[in-house]
């Protein structure tokens, strides 16, 4: 059984060959990924079994979904441990205004935000904009 594999099936996800493929895919980028991005990729592939991938990974734990202000979805997977819980799993993303690349800051968290009584925060997405390091030439 490949890592895929098990990380595929430790968060009761059955490892079929397309979701294996997509897995990889997004593993390599290191990046976030539109729905557009993986069709394109998999051009041979029904939309709706991509689109169901996407959102069974979603639902799983697998990938989070980032609205870095282009009103196009982007996925980028989970690191390990990841709960998408709001207040352990928070992190920034960066979105650079020249390659348009949206990455993840895994290492940067957001710290917990104590709101006003009454409040119930349901999702967080904190997306810092400008160059990233290989556009900037650092």
């Amino acid at each position: 059984m490949t890592k895929i594999e098990k990380t595929l099936e430790n968060k009761s996800v059955r490892p079929t060959a397309m979701r294996i493929l997509i897995y990889k895919y997004m593993a390599e980028k290191k990046i976030a990924v539109a729905m557009t991005d993986i069709e394109n990729v998999f051009e041979k592939a029904e939309r709706t079994t991509l689109y169901r991938t996407l959102k069974t990974f979603e639902e799983k734990g697998i990938v989070h979904q980032i609205d870095d202000g282009t009103n196009i979805s982007k996925f980028a997977l989970c690191e390990l441990g990841c709960s998408c819980e709001l207040d352990q799993d928070l992190h920034l993303h960066f979105h650079c205004s020249n390659c348009n690349e949206t990455v993840c800051l895994t290492e940067h968290k957001i710290p917990h935000i104590n709101l006003p009584e009454g409040y119930i925060a349901e999702e967080a997405n904190l997306v810092l904009k400008g160059i990233c390091d290989k556009c900037s030439g650092h």
